[in-house]
């Protein structure tokens, strides 16, 4: 009888301590006897006794899943397997175990698994290199530190929603919460934004089950939308990857949700504590033998806020049919949310020193509704050659109400009605009206010359201290995608090619109007039925006010895509590209004919963008990784209609124009070492670099005030990044280091009213309206320079499990700060134009009283440190007791100067929650 070896240990260079080993891995093939086929597994605890533990194999080239459990012996047995798999496995209380192999599916495999107790952490080793599923690479494999997550350690880590936990693990993350709602923050990477605020630049790109998350008007990422307990796996790709379309400058998120064979059985988790929070998620998944699986997943938040008058309702549902065999599977993904938010944003920093729960000014709320559907489909036509395809539709509905402080009126007098304003009053019947003498010492809040002007229909823009602004948008966003993919492997070499086509159109419709009102003492708005309409609201400055935008918007993005990794010794190349087009059609409802001042106009962009790279094995673990990319971003609606300097305009109050810009391209170099060795370290140190040209921004208009998009010459985010992780028998550390130097490249005026070194403050004339001037080298606000994360797990006991994190910022510029100049004086210009750097500490307590019941306690900011998230300078209606205050100074040069200030962004006060998940 003949005996040959052909496969090599499935788990080699397991973690010492973690998993101890499996040996003994011979396949033997008789020449006359019958050929077994398959993969049997034995699991067995440090002692030697067998572990009921779960098992995963999953086919990489069609997704088919091949799961189930060893018996109470340890036992398990499948099927003939053949390909590329993922093999997992896990037992409650042990440490979890991934690894990647090529299966040949000719033979039985034995194997041996000694799993040893451990924290619960989840290491992701594939990973989507492609938004479509079909082409999944170990991280190893890609010449970019791509990091990942599992759902499993987003649930543990405490997080609330999906952008909480990228702040607290992923390096180079960090958030803005320039909305001041949890749900609703700015999560930026590496100096990019992925923002759900309109006219925000957007320079990452969102994928749910390879459908785009960045909405067509805007590109804007409502993260309210996406529910993190369907999350199964997270990948953030850094670098400007074409792979992933359009809008992929500094990264790209890819998410895929879980289904009934990741996510068999159920979950109940209930949990509720500061803020009046409370919060409940259910989960069940199944399958079936014949290959049919379910999920459904549902969450409820319930919150007030710890912010003065902030109250949030989040409502999320996911639900996903399935039908899968060996040689390919399907989905049908639905989702659905429907979430109202109250995020009171910034406030003026005086404010905070007294009180950081108050509020500038309200209501902020946000109103989103989203259905989603999705189709996936992967077959396997020959063992070398797979396929995949999507089909999606998605509707949002955005709506919103704020109210403001009029800054127009600042340098107005609002305080005594004159003659006639009076006699307007009287005769609409108002009593009580001052006859002399109100003044801003004697009324902190005016409001009579408002009401009479609007009466007059005379200048109520100029008199009114408060404005209602509301927006409506409709999006319809529709496509679908396919590619297929190639495989040939042989000794020491395979290939991998990809070739994949897609499309995306959408239609979207935007409106936005201005009612005209006052202040009352707890800084929310009166609206008194006058508009920005050019009809209603009177005249500012001689010209009928009218502030109206109503947009419909349609566009089409056509893509071709290739990517071909070639694996071969110890060297991976890579090569992609993706050409892509976009036409978007904009027709000013309001003003149809093309034109000055009309935002009606058709634009085109195309360009192809290409990518290659290189991972080298170094040996002992340590390989060299290095990569060169491209990728655009094609200017949004919202800017194409603002980006007449001849018609500008103030957002978000109003648009106006559309002379054609030009998209973004950014080219990004990565390169640097990574490796993990037995005893489970794993770690990497890089260096990026990523130079953008025709970057938009929003500048100051030469004739007004007001301002406009336009392309900026150059900026540049350059850095080093540093991650590591160990798993040490119970323990488990993780953390980084990034360091983000981010700057203008270019000269160029921007608006800077609130800023110091503005040009009419230079010649002596403060508190007007007014540009700075950038140059090259001046840092770009809000991204700071150091970030610093580092977290912990330990299994106290096999029950007992205690986590705890930390994320440090370094100081950054404040919005309006472009120069890097500002220096505030003590009376025109109050504040310090830097966001202070910060760092927070939160804990987290995990107790299984049995393997269905878990208890969790989660406190966050530890320490209860008073920080800062975001800063921007601006104008300030109120004086440092709180009253509104016009005209604040005598004129200057026939000028009434405005006080400036700096607005900032608290983070949240120390919180507690408590709750109990079920199993079932």
């Amino acid at each position: 009888m003949a005996h040959v070896h052909v496969m090599r240990n499935l788990f080699r260079g397991l973690p010492s301590g973690t998993v101890s080993g499996l040996w003994a891995a011979a396949l033997v093939l008789s020449a006359a006897g019958a050929l077994l086929a398959g993969v049997r597994l034995e699991v067995l605890d440090g002692s030697g006794a067998g572990v009921e533990a779960k098992v995963t194999l999953r086919n990489l080239a069609t997704g088919h899943v091949y799961e189930g459990r060893s018996d109470a012996r340890g036992r398990f047995e499948t099927e003939t397997l053949a390909g590329r798999y993922r093999v997992q496995v896990t037992g409650t209380g042990f440490a979890p175990y991934t690894a990647v192999e090529e299966l040949p599916g000719d033979g039985m495999a034995e194997k041996t698994v000694r799993l040893a107790v451990g924290p619960p952490v989840f290491v992701l080793d594939v990973v989507g290199a492609t938004p479509l599923q079909g082409l999944e690479l170990t991280p190893e494999e890609l010449p970019y530190p791509v990091r990942t997550a599992a759902g499993h350690d987003m649930e543990s880590s405490g997080a609330l929603a999906l952008g909480d936990y990228l702040n607290r693990r992923m390096n180079g993350v960090y958030l803005n919460e320039m909305q001041g709602n949890p749900v609703q923050p700015d999560v930026n990477y590496r100096g990019y934004t992925a923002s759900p605020l309109l006219g925000t630049p957007q320079g990452v790109s969102v994928y749910l089950d390879g459908v785009r998350m960045n909405q067509p008007f805007g590109e804007v990422v409502s993260w309210d939308l996406i529910p993190r307990v369907a999350i199964e796996e997270a990948a953030l790709m850094p670098g400007s990857n074409p792979l992933f379309g359009l809008n992929t400058l500094g990264g790209a998120l890819s998410l895929r949700t879980k289904d009934g064979v990741d996510a068999p059985g159920g979950s109940l988790r209930l949990s509720g504590g500061s803020f009046g929070r409370k919060m409940t998620e259910l989960e069940q998944g199944g399958s079936a033998r014949n290959g049919f699986h379910w999920y459904g997943a549902g969450a409820l938040l319930f919150e007030d806020g710890w912010r003065e008058s902030s109250p949030s309702a989040v409502r999320q549902f996911l639900g996903k049919l399935g039908w899968q065999k060996e040689r390919g599977s399907a989905s049908l993904t639905l989702g659905y949310a429907n979430n109202g938010l109250i995020g009171n944003g910034l406030q003026e920093f005086r404010f905070l020193e007294r009180g950081r729960a108050s509020v500038y000014t309200k209501p902020d709320q946000t109103a989103n509704r989203s259905p989603f559907l999705a189709l996936n489909l992967r077959r396997a036509v020959t063992s070398r050659v797979t396929v995949s395809g999507l089909a999606y539709y998605r509707y949002i509905r955005t709506r919103t109400l704020n109210g403001d402080i009029n800054e127009e009126s600042l340098d107005q007098s609002l305080y005594q009605p004159n003659g006639g304003e009076r006699a307007a009053l009287a005769e609409a019947g108002f009593t009580g009206f001052p006859v002399s003498g109100e003044s801003s010492a004697n009324t902190p809040f005016p409001y009579w010359r408002c009401i009479a002007n609007v009466l007059l229909n005379d200048e109520p823009s100029e008199k009114c201290n408060g404005l209602l602004n509301r927006s409506s948008t409709h999006q319809r966003n529709y496509g679908f995608a396919g590619q297929a993919g190639w495989t040939a492997a042989g000794a020491g070499f395979r290939n991998q090619l990809l070739l994949g086509a897609a499309y995306d159109g959408s239609r979207a419709g935007f409106s936005q109007s201005t009612e005209l009102g006052y202040l009352n003492p707890d800084r929310s708005v009166t609206g008194l039925a006058a508009f920005g309409d050019g009809v209603t609201g009177g005249e500012e400055d001689g010209e009928p006010f009218d502030v109206r935008a109503e947009l419909s918007s349609r566009a089409w993005s056509g893509s071709v895509y290739a990517t071909d990794t070639v694996t071969a010794g110890r060297a991976a190349l890579t090569f992609s590209g993706r050409y892509n087009r976009t036409a978007i059609d904009n027709r000013d409802v309001l003003r149809p004919a093309a034109g000055t001042g009309s935002l009606t106009g058709r634009h085109v962009f195309q360009r192809f963008n290409p990518a290659a790279g290189a991972v080298v094995n170094l040996g002992a673990g340590v390989s060299a990784y290095g990569s060169y990319s491209e990728a655009s971003r094609a200017p949004s609606a919202i800017e194409l209609g603002c980006a007449d300097p001849e018609s500008p305009c103030k957002l978000p109050n109003s648009m106006a124009g559309d002379p054609p810009l030009r998209q973004v391209v950014t080219r990004t170099l990565e390169m640097g070492l990574r490796g993990k060795t037995e005893g489970a370290l794993r770690w990497s140190a890089g260096w990026f670099r990523a130079a953008n040209r025709d970057d938009i921004l929003f500048v100051a208009s030469e004739q007004t005030g007001y301002g406009y998009f336009k392309n900026f010459g150059r900026t540049r985010r350059q850095g080093m990044e540093l991650d590591a992780s160990v798993a040490l028998k119970r323990l488990v550390l993780g953390g980084g280091y990034t360091f983000l130097d981010a700057t203008f490249q270019s000269s160029e005026e921007v608006n800077g009213t609130g800023n110091s070194t503005n040009e009419e403050n230079l010649e002596g004339v403060p508190g007007q309206e007014a540009a700075i001037a950038i140059e090259p080298g001046n840092r770009i606000p809000l991204t700071p320079r150091h970030m610093v994360k580092a977290y912990a797990q330990v299994a106290a006991t096999s029950r007992l499990s205690l986590l705890a994190d930390v994320v440090g910022l370094g100081s950054s510029y404040a919005r309006g700060n472009e120069n890097n100049l500002h220096r505030p004086d003590g009376r025109y210009y109050l504040g310090s134009g830097v966001s202070p750097g910060y760092a927070v500490v939160n804990l987290g307590v995990r107790l299984d009283v049995t393997r269905r019941v878990q208890f969790f306690v989660h406190v966050n900011n530890l320490f209860d440190r008073k920080y800062i998230t975001a800063a921007q300078l601006g104008p300030a209606g109120f004086d440092a007791q709180g009253r509104f205050v016009a005209r604040p100074f005598p004129a200057v040069d026939g000028e009434y100067p405005v006080q400036q200030s700096v607005f900032q962004s608290p983070g949240a006060p120390r919180a507690a929650w408590a709750g109990v998940r079920v199993k079932f």
